[in-house]
Protein backbone atom coordinates (compact mmCIF):
# COMPACT_ATOMS: atom_id res chain seq x y z
CA UNK A 1 0.00 0.00 0.00
CA UNK A 2 2.81 2.34 0.85
CA UNK A 3 4.41 1.80 -2.52
CA UNK A 4 1.08 2.37 -4.26
CA UNK A 5 0.52 5.64 -2.47
CA UNK A 6 4.02 6.74 -3.35
CA UNK A 7 3.47 5.89 -6.99
CA UNK A 8 0.18 7.74 -7.04
CA UNK A 9 1.78 10.76 -5.42
CA UNK A 10 4.48 10.78 -8.04
CA UNK A 11 2.08 10.41 -10.91
CA UNK A 12 -0.05 13.24 -9.63
CA UNK A 13 2.94 15.47 -9.08
CA UNK A 14 4.40 14.78 -12.53
CA UNK A 15 1.67 13.85 -14.98
CA UNK A 16 2.68 12.05 -18.14
CA UNK A 17 3.01 14.05 -21.31
CA UNK A 18 3.41 12.99 -24.83
CA UNK A 19 6.89 13.54 -26.28
CA UNK A 20 5.76 16.39 -28.48
CA UNK A 21 3.41 18.04 -26.02
CA UNK A 22 4.10 21.54 -24.76
CA UNK A 23 3.92 22.69 -21.15
CA UNK A 24 0.59 24.19 -20.19
CA UNK A 25 -0.40 26.72 -17.56
CA UNK A 26 -1.39 23.87 -15.22
CA UNK A 27 2.21 22.86 -14.71
CA UNK A 28 3.00 21.92 -11.09
CA UNK A 29 4.66 24.29 -8.66
CA UNK A 30 7.86 22.23 -8.68
CA UNK A 31 8.40 22.99 -12.37
CA UNK A 32 7.63 26.72 -12.16
CA UNK A 33 10.15 29.49 -11.77
CA UNK A 34 10.99 30.85 -8.33
CA UNK A 35 8.91 33.99 -8.90
CA UNK A 36 5.77 32.03 -9.86
CA UNK A 37 5.85 29.55 -6.99
CA UNK A 38 3.34 30.35 -4.28
CA UNK A 39 1.78 33.14 -6.34
CA UNK A 40 4.51 35.65 -5.43
CA UNK A 41 4.86 38.66 -7.74
CA UNK A 42 7.87 38.99 -9.92
CA UNK A 43 10.58 41.33 -8.61
CA UNK A 44 14.04 41.61 -7.22
CA UNK A 45 14.46 39.96 -3.85
CA UNK A 46 16.73 41.14 -1.06
CA UNK A 47 19.67 39.05 -2.22
CA UNK A 48 19.34 40.40 -5.75
CA UNK A 49 19.18 43.97 -4.48
CA UNK A 50 22.33 43.51 -2.42
CA UNK A 51 24.07 41.94 -5.41
CA UNK A 52 23.07 44.89 -7.61
CA UNK A 53 24.30 47.36 -4.96
CA UNK A 54 27.57 45.45 -4.64
CA UNK A 55 27.97 45.56 -8.40
CA UNK A 56 27.51 49.33 -8.43
CA UNK A 57 30.02 49.79 -5.61
CA UNK A 58 32.56 47.62 -7.43
CA UNK A 59 32.70 50.00 -10.37
CA UNK A 60 36.02 51.83 -10.74
CA UNK A 61 34.68 55.37 -10.24
CA UNK A 62 32.09 54.54 -7.58
CA UNK A 63 33.99 56.46 -4.88
CA UNK A 64 34.18 59.56 -7.04
CA UNK A 65 30.47 59.61 -7.85
CA UNK A 66 29.43 58.83 -4.27
CA UNK A 67 31.57 61.71 -3.02
CA UNK A 68 30.17 64.19 -5.53
CA UNK A 69 26.55 63.15 -5.00
CA UNK A 70 26.63 63.22 -1.20
CA UNK A 71 28.53 66.53 -0.98
CA UNK A 72 26.39 68.12 -3.69
CA UNK A 73 23.12 67.15 -2.01
CA UNK A 74 24.35 68.41 1.36
CA UNK A 75 25.34 71.73 -0.24
CA UNK A 76 21.92 72.05 -1.88
CA UNK A 77 20.15 71.29 1.42
CA UNK A 78 22.39 73.82 3.16
CA UNK A 79 21.53 76.67 0.78
CA UNK A 80 17.83 75.86 1.10
CA UNK A 81 17.89 75.77 4.89
CA UNK A 82 19.97 78.95 5.19
CA UNK A 83 17.32 80.79 3.17
CA UNK A 84 14.53 79.26 5.25
CA UNK A 85 16.20 80.16 8.56
CA UNK A 86 17.21 83.73 7.63
CA UNK A 87 14.59 85.05 5.21
CA UNK A 88 12.21 86.41 7.86
CA UNK A 89 14.95 88.03 9.92
CA UNK A 90 16.66 89.58 6.89
CA UNK A 91 13.36 90.95 5.60
CA UNK A 92 12.51 92.45 8.99
CA UNK A 93 15.93 94.05 9.42
CA UNK A 94 16.85 95.12 5.90
CA UNK A 95 13.85 94.54 3.67
CA UNK A 96 15.66 91.89 1.58
CA UNK A 97 14.78 88.29 2.37
CA UNK A 98 17.52 86.98 0.05
CA UNK A 99 20.46 88.84 1.62
CA UNK A 100 21.88 85.90 3.62
CA UNK A 101 21.17 83.44 0.80
CA UNK A 102 22.99 85.66 -1.71
CA UNK A 103 26.03 85.89 0.55
CA UNK A 104 26.07 82.14 1.16
CA UNK A 105 25.61 81.43 -2.56
CA UNK A 106 28.62 83.62 -3.38
CA UNK A 107 30.75 81.63 -0.94
CA UNK A 108 29.34 78.41 -2.42
CA UNK A 109 30.51 79.50 -5.87
CA UNK A 110 33.96 80.31 -4.46
CA UNK A 111 33.96 76.91 -2.76
CA UNK A 112 33.05 75.15 -6.01
CA UNK A 113 35.97 76.91 -7.69
CA UNK A 114 38.20 75.72 -4.82
CA UNK A 115 36.82 72.21 -5.28
CA UNK A 116 37.58 72.33 -9.01
CA UNK A 117 41.12 73.55 -8.41
CA UNK A 118 41.84 71.00 -5.66
CA UNK A 119 40.62 68.01 -7.64
CA UNK A 120 43.11 68.87 -10.40
CA UNK A 121 46.13 68.83 -8.08
CA UNK A 122 48.35 65.75 -7.71
CA UNK A 123 49.51 64.36 -4.38
CA UNK A 124 52.96 65.92 -4.79
CA UNK A 125 51.45 69.41 -4.84
CA UNK A 126 49.47 68.73 -1.66
CA UNK A 127 52.67 67.62 0.04
CA UNK A 128 54.34 70.90 -0.92
CA UNK A 129 51.35 73.02 0.13
CA UNK A 130 51.13 71.55 3.64
CA UNK A 131 53.89 73.65 5.23
CA UNK A 132 52.99 77.04 3.67
CA UNK A 133 49.33 76.58 4.62
CA UNK A 134 50.33 75.68 8.16
CA UNK A 135 52.57 78.75 8.51
CA UNK A 136 49.79 80.95 7.09
CA UNK A 137 47.20 79.54 9.52
CA UNK A 138 49.53 79.96 12.51
CA UNK A 139 50.33 83.54 11.45
CA UNK A 140 46.65 84.45 11.11
CA UNK A 141 45.88 82.88 14.49
CA UNK A 142 48.69 84.82 16.12
CA UNK A 143 47.44 88.09 14.66
CA UNK A 144 43.89 87.29 15.79
CA UNK A 145 44.89 86.42 19.36
CA UNK A 146 47.20 89.43 19.74
CA UNK A 147 44.50 91.80 18.53
CA UNK A 148 41.94 90.21 20.84
CA UNK A 149 44.33 90.49 23.78
CA UNK A 150 44.83 94.18 22.99
CA UNK A 151 41.06 94.66 22.78
CA UNK A 152 40.57 93.11 26.23
CA UNK A 153 43.29 95.27 27.73
CA UNK A 154 41.63 98.38 26.35
CA UNK A 155 38.06 97.20 27.19
CA UNK A 156 36.94 97.15 23.57
CA UNK A 157 34.85 94.64 21.64
CA UNK A 158 37.26 94.60 18.71
CA UNK A 159 40.74 95.80 17.80
CA UNK A 160 41.89 97.30 14.55
CA UNK A 161 45.34 97.76 13.00
CA UNK A 162 45.10 99.40 9.61
CA UNK A 163 42.68 97.41 7.42
CA UNK A 164 42.73 94.41 9.80
CA UNK A 165 40.07 94.09 12.49
CA UNK A 166 39.61 91.20 14.97
CA UNK A 167 36.32 90.10 16.53
CA UNK A 168 36.25 86.96 18.67
CA UNK A 169 36.84 84.23 16.00
CA UNK A 170 37.08 86.32 12.83
CA UNK A 171 39.52 88.58 11.06
CA UNK A 172 38.19 91.31 8.81
CA UNK A 173 40.68 92.22 6.11
CA UNK A 174 39.42 95.04 3.97
CA UNK A 175 35.80 94.02 4.46
CA UNK A 176 36.47 90.33 3.83
CA UNK A 177 35.60 88.09 6.78
CA UNK A 178 38.05 85.24 7.42
CA UNK A 179 38.04 82.58 10.14
CA UNK A 180 41.66 81.39 10.60
CA UNK A 181 40.71 78.27 12.56
CA UNK A 182 39.03 76.80 9.46
CA UNK A 183 42.27 77.08 7.48
CA UNK A 184 44.09 75.45 10.41
CA UNK A 185 42.03 72.27 9.96
CA UNK A 186 42.95 71.82 6.31
CA UNK A 187 46.58 72.82 6.95
CA UNK A 188 46.91 70.24 9.75
CA UNK A 189 45.49 67.53 7.48
CA UNK A 190 48.06 68.18 4.73
CA UNK A 191 51.09 68.86 6.91
CA UNK A 192 50.37 66.03 9.36
CA UNK A 193 49.83 63.49 6.57
CA UNK A 194 53.12 64.53 4.95
CA UNK A 195 55.10 64.29 8.20
CA UNK A 196 53.70 60.90 9.20
CA UNK A 197 54.04 59.45 5.69
CA UNK A 198 57.68 60.57 5.57
CA UNK A 199 58.50 58.93 8.90
CA UNK A 200 57.00 55.58 7.90
CA UNK A 201 57.97 52.72 10.19
CA UNK A 202 59.87 55.04 12.53
CA UNK A 203 56.55 56.01 14.15
CA UNK A 204 57.02 53.12 16.54
CA UNK A 205 59.51 55.29 18.47
CA UNK A 206 58.13 57.97 20.76
CA UNK A 207 60.89 60.39 19.80
CA UNK A 208 59.99 60.20 16.11
CA UNK A 209 56.30 60.48 16.88
CA UNK A 210 56.71 63.46 19.19
CA UNK A 211 58.82 65.60 16.86
CA UNK A 212 57.73 67.72 15.13
CA UNK A 213 54.08 66.64 15.24
CA UNK A 214 53.23 67.11 18.91
CA UNK A 215 54.78 70.60 19.41
CA UNK A 216 53.00 72.00 16.35
CA UNK A 217 49.71 70.36 17.35
CA UNK A 218 50.07 71.74 20.88
CA UNK A 219 50.65 75.26 19.49
CA UNK A 220 47.54 74.99 17.32
CA UNK A 221 45.51 73.72 20.26
CA UNK A 222 46.49 76.74 22.36
CA UNK A 223 45.95 79.31 19.59
CA UNK A 224 42.59 77.84 18.55
CA UNK A 225 41.22 76.44 21.80
CA UNK A 226 41.65 79.64 23.80
CA UNK A 227 38.80 81.24 21.86
CA UNK A 228 37.11 78.25 20.16
CA UNK A 229 36.94 74.99 22.11
CA UNK A 230 34.79 73.25 19.49
CA UNK A 231 37.30 73.79 16.69
CA UNK A 232 40.05 72.52 18.97
CA UNK A 233 38.08 69.28 19.38
CA UNK A 234 37.96 69.02 15.57
CA UNK A 235 41.74 69.43 15.42
CA UNK A 236 42.05 66.69 18.03
CA UNK A 237 39.86 64.45 15.84
CA UNK A 238 42.17 65.16 12.87
CA UNK A 239 45.21 64.06 14.89
CA UNK A 240 43.40 60.91 16.02
CA UNK A 241 42.45 60.15 12.41
CA UNK A 242 46.04 60.59 11.25
CA UNK A 243 47.48 58.33 13.94
CA UNK A 244 44.75 55.72 13.47
CA UNK A 245 45.36 55.55 9.71
CA UNK A 246 49.11 55.27 10.39
CA UNK A 247 48.56 52.22 12.61
CA UNK A 248 49.98 53.70 15.82
CA UNK A 249 49.82 51.47 18.89
CA UNK A 250 46.89 51.74 21.31
CA UNK A 251 49.07 52.93 24.19
CA UNK A 252 49.73 56.10 22.22
CA UNK A 253 45.99 56.75 21.96
CA UNK A 254 45.64 56.16 25.69
CA UNK A 255 48.35 58.71 26.47
CA UNK A 256 46.86 61.22 24.04
CA UNK A 257 43.42 60.74 25.59
CA UNK A 258 44.75 61.64 29.02
CA UNK A 259 46.62 64.68 27.68
CA UNK A 260 43.57 65.74 25.70
CA UNK A 261 41.29 65.60 28.74
CA UNK A 262 43.78 67.65 30.75
CA UNK A 263 44.02 70.21 27.96
CA UNK A 264 40.22 70.47 27.60
CA UNK A 265 39.93 70.97 31.36
CA UNK A 266 42.46 73.80 31.26
CA UNK A 267 40.69 75.47 28.34
CA UNK A 268 37.38 75.26 30.20
CA UNK A 269 39.00 76.83 33.26
CA UNK A 270 40.54 79.76 31.36
CA UNK A 271 37.07 80.90 30.28
CA UNK A 272 36.89 82.56 33.71
CA UNK A 273 39.87 84.70 32.66
CA UNK A 274 38.15 85.96 29.53
CA UNK A 275 38.84 83.19 27.02
CA UNK A 276 36.34 82.88 24.20
CA UNK A 277 33.06 84.63 24.98
CA UNK A 278 33.80 84.75 28.71
CA UNK A 279 34.58 87.79 30.79
CA UNK A 280 36.85 88.14 33.78
CA UNK A 281 34.88 87.93 37.01
CA UNK A 282 31.74 86.55 35.33
CA UNK A 283 30.36 83.01 35.33
CA UNK A 284 32.39 80.45 33.38
CA UNK A 285 30.09 79.83 30.42
CA UNK A 286 31.98 76.71 29.29
CA UNK A 287 31.67 75.11 32.70
CA UNK A 288 27.99 76.11 32.84
CA UNK A 289 27.33 74.37 29.51
CA UNK A 290 29.10 71.26 30.71
CA UNK A 291 27.12 71.18 33.96
CA UNK A 292 23.83 71.77 32.17
CA UNK A 293 24.60 68.74 30.03
CA UNK A 294 25.43 66.37 32.90
CA UNK A 295 22.84 67.82 35.30
CA UNK A 296 20.14 69.50 33.21
CA UNK A 297 17.78 71.75 35.17
CA UNK A 298 14.02 71.68 34.92
CA UNK A 299 12.46 73.08 31.70
CA UNK A 300 10.98 76.05 33.58
CA UNK A 301 14.44 77.05 34.79
CA UNK A 302 15.94 76.59 31.32
CA UNK A 303 13.77 79.40 30.04
CA UNK A 304 15.74 81.86 32.14
CA UNK A 305 19.23 80.39 32.56
CA UNK A 306 22.08 79.27 30.32
CA UNK A 307 20.25 76.25 28.88
CA UNK A 308 17.74 78.43 27.02
CA UNK A 309 19.18 77.52 23.63
CA UNK A 310 19.02 73.79 24.38
CA UNK A 311 15.42 74.12 25.52
CA UNK A 312 14.35 75.99 22.39
CA UNK A 313 16.16 73.52 20.15
CA UNK A 314 14.32 70.59 21.72
CA UNK A 315 11.03 72.45 21.35
CA UNK A 316 11.76 72.80 17.63
CA UNK A 317 12.50 69.08 17.31
CA UNK A 318 9.31 68.21 19.22
CA UNK A 319 7.27 70.59 17.10
CA UNK A 320 8.49 68.98 13.87
CA UNK A 321 7.42 65.43 14.65
CA UNK A 322 7.83 62.76 12.00
CA UNK A 323 7.13 64.77 8.84
CA UNK A 324 7.71 68.37 9.95
CA UNK A 325 5.54 71.45 9.70
CA UNK A 326 6.65 72.21 6.16
CA UNK A 327 9.60 73.91 4.51
CA UNK A 328 9.76 77.57 5.55
CA UNK A 329 7.02 77.24 8.19
CA UNK A 330 9.18 77.08 11.31
CA UNK A 331 7.98 79.20 14.21
CA UNK A 332 11.09 78.94 16.44
CA UNK A 333 13.19 80.88 13.92
CA UNK A 334 11.19 84.06 14.65
CA UNK A 335 13.72 85.16 17.25
CA UNK A 336 13.06 82.32 19.69
CA UNK A 337 15.98 80.02 18.82
CA UNK A 338 19.44 81.67 19.03
CA UNK A 339 21.81 80.96 16.13
CA UNK A 340 19.07 79.23 14.14
CA UNK A 341 20.96 79.80 10.90
CA UNK A 342 24.32 78.58 12.17
CA UNK A 343 24.99 76.31 15.15
CA UNK A 344 21.35 75.19 15.59
CA UNK A 345 20.28 74.91 11.97
CA UNK A 346 19.73 71.18 12.47
CA UNK A 347 16.89 72.07 14.85
CA UNK A 348 15.24 74.05 12.04
CA UNK A 349 15.64 71.03 9.76
CA UNK A 350 13.97 68.87 12.41
CA UNK A 351 11.09 71.32 12.80
CA UNK A 352 10.39 71.92 9.12
CA UNK A 353 11.28 68.52 7.63
CA UNK A 354 10.72 66.28 10.64
CA UNK A 355 12.43 63.00 11.40
CA UNK A 356 12.41 62.11 7.70
CA UNK A 357 14.51 65.15 6.81
CA UNK A 358 16.90 64.46 9.69
CA UNK A 359 17.34 60.87 8.50
CA UNK A 360 18.13 62.11 4.99
CA UNK A 361 20.82 64.47 6.30
CA UNK A 362 22.32 61.78 8.54
CA UNK A 363 22.30 59.28 5.66
CA UNK A 364 24.19 61.70 3.43
CA UNK A 365 26.83 62.21 6.11
CA UNK A 366 27.04 58.42 6.53
CA UNK A 367 27.62 58.05 2.77
CA UNK A 368 30.30 60.74 2.95
CA UNK A 369 32.02 58.93 5.84
CA UNK A 370 31.89 55.60 4.01
CA UNK A 371 33.25 57.14 0.81
CA UNK A 372 36.14 58.91 2.53
CA UNK A 373 37.25 55.77 4.36
CA UNK A 374 36.82 53.75 1.17
CA UNK A 375 39.15 56.14 -0.65
CA UNK A 376 41.67 55.90 2.20
CA UNK A 377 41.57 52.10 1.99
CA UNK A 378 41.92 51.85 -1.79
CA UNK A 379 44.68 54.33 -2.62
CA UNK A 380 48.27 53.08 -2.73
CA UNK A 381 50.14 56.24 -1.72
CA UNK A 382 50.61 56.51 2.10
CA UNK A 383 50.16 60.29 1.97
CA UNK A 384 46.82 59.99 0.17
CA UNK A 385 45.67 57.34 2.63
CA UNK A 386 46.53 59.48 5.67
CA UNK A 387 45.12 62.71 4.24
CA UNK A 388 41.86 61.04 3.17
CA UNK A 389 41.37 59.44 6.59
CA UNK A 390 42.14 62.71 8.41
CA UNK A 391 39.83 64.83 6.22
CA UNK A 392 37.00 62.33 6.59
CA UNK A 393 37.46 62.24 10.37
CA UNK A 394 37.42 66.05 10.47
CA UNK A 395 34.14 66.45 8.53
CA UNK A 396 32.29 63.58 10.18
CA UNK A 397 33.40 64.43 13.72
CA UNK A 398 32.33 68.06 13.24
CA UNK A 399 28.90 66.90 12.05
CA UNK A 400 28.60 64.51 15.00
CA UNK A 401 29.57 67.20 17.53
CA UNK A 402 27.09 69.69 16.07
CA UNK A 403 24.15 67.30 15.76
CA UNK A 404 24.91 65.71 19.13
CA UNK A 405 24.82 69.13 20.79
CA UNK A 406 21.50 70.05 19.16
CA UNK A 407 19.69 66.84 20.13
CA UNK A 408 21.25 66.75 23.61
CA UNK A 409 23.61 63.81 23.25
CA UNK A 410 26.74 66.00 23.61
CA UNK A 411 27.53 69.36 25.22
CA UNK A 412 27.09 72.45 23.07
CA UNK A 413 30.39 73.66 21.58
CA UNK A 414 29.29 76.19 18.96
CA UNK A 415 30.53 74.25 15.90
CA UNK A 416 28.75 74.81 12.56
CA UNK A 417 27.26 71.91 10.62
CA UNK A 418 29.43 71.23 7.53
CA UNK A 419 27.87 72.19 4.17
CA UNK A 420 24.64 73.37 5.85
CA UNK A 421 25.31 76.09 8.44
CA UNK A 422 25.70 79.71 7.41
CA UNK A 423 29.39 80.64 7.14
CA UNK A 424 31.67 81.50 4.27
CA UNK A 425 35.13 80.40 5.41
CA UNK A 426 33.88 77.04 6.66
CA UNK A 427 32.04 76.32 3.40
CA UNK A 428 34.99 77.23 1.15
CA UNK A 429 37.48 75.15 3.15
CA UNK A 430 35.07 72.21 3.34
CA UNK A 431 34.55 72.17 -0.43
CA UNK A 432 38.32 72.42 -0.93
CA UNK A 433 38.74 69.30 1.24
CA UNK A 434 36.09 67.53 -0.85
CA UNK A 435 38.06 68.47 -3.95
CA UNK A 436 41.16 66.88 -2.45
CA UNK A 437 39.19 63.69 -1.73
CA UNK A 438 37.88 63.74 -5.30
CA UNK A 439 41.44 63.93 -6.61
CA UNK A 440 42.36 60.94 -4.48
CA UNK A 441 39.26 59.02 -5.63
CA UNK A 442 40.30 59.44 -9.27
CA UNK A 443 43.78 58.20 -8.32
CA UNK A 444 42.52 54.83 -7.05
CA UNK A 445 44.26 52.07 -9.06
CA UNK A 446 41.06 50.77 -10.68
CA UNK A 447 39.75 54.27 -11.36
CA UNK A 448 43.05 55.40 -12.92
CA UNK A 449 43.16 52.34 -15.20
CA UNK A 450 39.54 52.85 -16.25
CA UNK A 451 40.11 56.54 -17.05
CA UNK A 452 43.21 55.74 -19.10
CA UNK A 453 41.46 52.87 -20.89
CA UNK A 454 38.65 55.16 -22.08
CA UNK A 455 39.92 58.73 -21.63
CA UNK A 456 37.37 61.55 -21.91
CA UNK A 457 37.61 64.21 -24.58
CA UNK A 458 40.51 66.61 -24.45
CA UNK A 459 38.32 69.63 -23.67
CA UNK A 460 36.76 67.72 -20.75
CA UNK A 461 40.22 67.02 -19.33
CA UNK A 462 41.19 70.67 -19.74
CA UNK A 463 38.02 72.08 -18.18
CA UNK A 464 37.30 69.49 -15.48
CA UNK A 465 40.24 67.33 -14.40
CA UNK A 466 43.32 65.81 -16.05
CA UNK A 467 43.95 62.09 -16.17
CA UNK A 468 45.39 60.71 -12.92
CA UNK A 469 48.74 58.90 -13.01
CA UNK A 470 48.66 55.19 -13.62
CA UNK A 471 49.57 53.06 -10.57
CA UNK A 472 53.19 51.93 -10.50
CA UNK A 473 53.96 48.54 -11.91
CA UNK A 474 54.82 46.00 -9.31
CA UNK A 475 57.90 43.91 -9.81
CA UNK A 476 57.24 40.37 -10.86
CA UNK A 477 58.57 37.69 -8.55
CA UNK A 478 61.75 36.06 -9.78
CA UNK A 479 61.18 32.75 -11.55
CA UNK A 480 62.76 29.70 -9.92
CA UNK A 481 66.03 28.52 -11.44
CA UNK A 482 65.82 25.83 -14.07
CA UNK A 483 66.52 22.31 -12.82
CA UNK A 484 68.46 21.32 -15.89
CA UNK A 485 69.47 22.69 -19.23
CA UNK A 486 71.78 25.44 -20.33
CA UNK A 487 72.25 28.70 -18.40
CA UNK A 488 70.00 31.52 -19.70
CA UNK A 489 71.80 33.88 -22.04
CA UNK A 490 71.06 36.86 -19.81
CA UNK A 491 73.02 35.21 -16.99
CA UNK A 492 75.99 34.04 -19.05
CA UNK A 493 79.32 35.61 -18.21
CA UNK A 494 82.23 36.62 -20.35
CA UNK A 495 85.45 34.68 -20.35
CA UNK A 496 86.97 37.44 -18.15
CA UNK A 497 84.36 36.59 -15.46
CA UNK A 498 82.56 39.96 -15.76
CA UNK A 499 78.81 40.32 -16.17
CA UNK A 500 77.69 40.98 -19.71
CA UNK A 501 76.27 44.46 -20.14
CA UNK A 502 72.53 44.72 -20.66
CA UNK A 503 71.55 44.77 -24.29
CA UNK A 504 74.61 42.82 -25.54
CA UNK A 505 73.55 39.50 -27.03
CA UNK A 506 76.11 36.76 -27.21
CA UNK A 507 76.56 34.59 -30.25
CA UNK A 508 73.94 31.92 -30.59
CA UNK A 509 75.04 28.32 -30.44
CA UNK A 510 73.28 25.15 -31.32
CA UNK A 511 74.41 23.25 -28.27
CA UNK A 512 71.92 21.07 -26.45
CA UNK A 513 68.79 19.35 -27.58
CA UNK A 514 65.85 20.97 -29.31
CA UNK A 515 63.84 21.05 -26.07
CA UNK A 516 66.65 22.85 -24.29
CA UNK A 517 66.93 25.37 -27.10
CA UNK A 518 63.19 26.05 -26.91
CA UNK A 519 63.49 26.73 -23.18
Amino acid sequence: MGEGRGIEGRTEATPRRSPGATRTRDAPAATRGPDEAGGRPRGVDAAGGLAALRGLLDRPLASYYLLLSSAGLLLLIGLTMVFSATSVREYAEGGNAFAALTKQAIFAVIGIVAFWACQRLPAKTYRVLGRPLLFTAVGLLLVLNLLLAYARLTNQDSARIGPIEARLLWLFVGGIQVQPSEFAKFALVLWGAHVIARKGAALGWWRELATPLFPVVGLLFVLVGYNDLGTMLCLLAVVVGLLWAAGVRMRVFGTLSVLGLVGVGLLIAVASLGAGSGERGEENYRFARLMSFFNPPAPDECKLEGCYQIYQGRLAIEHGGWFGVGLGKSSLKFGWLPEAHNDFIFAIIAEELGVIGCVVVLSLFAVLAYTGLRIARRVDDPFRRLAAAAATTWLVSQAVINIGGVVGLLPITGLPLPFISDGGSALVVTLAAIGMLASFARAEPDAARALHARPPARWVRLLWAPLPPLPGRRRRPASPPAARGSVPRSRQRRPDDQAAPRGVRLARTRRGSADERRR
